[in-house]
């Protein structure tokens, strides 16, 4: 499966509801934006919001590391999504965080993830429609079990697979 995905084949999969299109936007803070209100405000018909600020270990000294298998299952059956379910991620700025949850799936062993080219702002560049406000409803919980693929991490030394967080 190719790593992005273009916006019309991403328009052809949200019309026969062939993926689960997640919004990963999230910001540096001197970009003084709120990736929740802008989700809440234009995001692809039938997205869902990937919340990278909280799906992370909130134990670690350091910001936005790498959740439990037990946190990202969770997070990730919430969303409707199964180990063979499709899914797209997007951002806000057309590539920063959106690659960030596309790792964060292969990390956790689900490899049917791609990349929305050009994030949101390709996708109304391309005059696709949005939806505005809370998301419709809440999926059906699913089955997806998170099991840490270990050749996609690296220690401090570089040495693959080392990583314990």
């Amino acid at each position: 499966m190719n790593t992005m995905i273009s916006s019309a084949d991403v328009a052809s999969l949200v019309e026969k509801q062939g993926a689960v299109v997640l919004d990963a936007s999230w910001y540096l803070p001197a970009d003084g934006r709120d990736p929740g209100a802008e989700f809440l405000a234009a995001r692809i018909p039938g997205a869902q919001f990937f919340d990278i600020e909280t799906i992370a270990d909130a134990d670690h000294e350091c910001p936005h590391m790498l959740p439990s298998e037990a946190l990202f299952t969770a997070v990730v059956r919430s969303l409707g999504i199964e180990a063979d379910t499709r899914v797209v991620v997007y951002d806000g700025k057309g590539l920063f965080s959106a690659a960030r949850a596309w790792w964060m799936f292969r990390v956790f062993g689900h490899t049917e993830v791609q990349i929305l080219e050009g994030g949101l702002p390709g996708w109304i560049a391309a005059g696709y429609r949005t939806e505005r406000g809370s998301a419709a409803s809440q999926p059906a919980r699913r089955d997806f079990v998170a099991t840490r693929q270990r050749g996609w991490l690296a220690d401090v030394e570089g040495r693959q697979g080392r990583a314990t967080r």
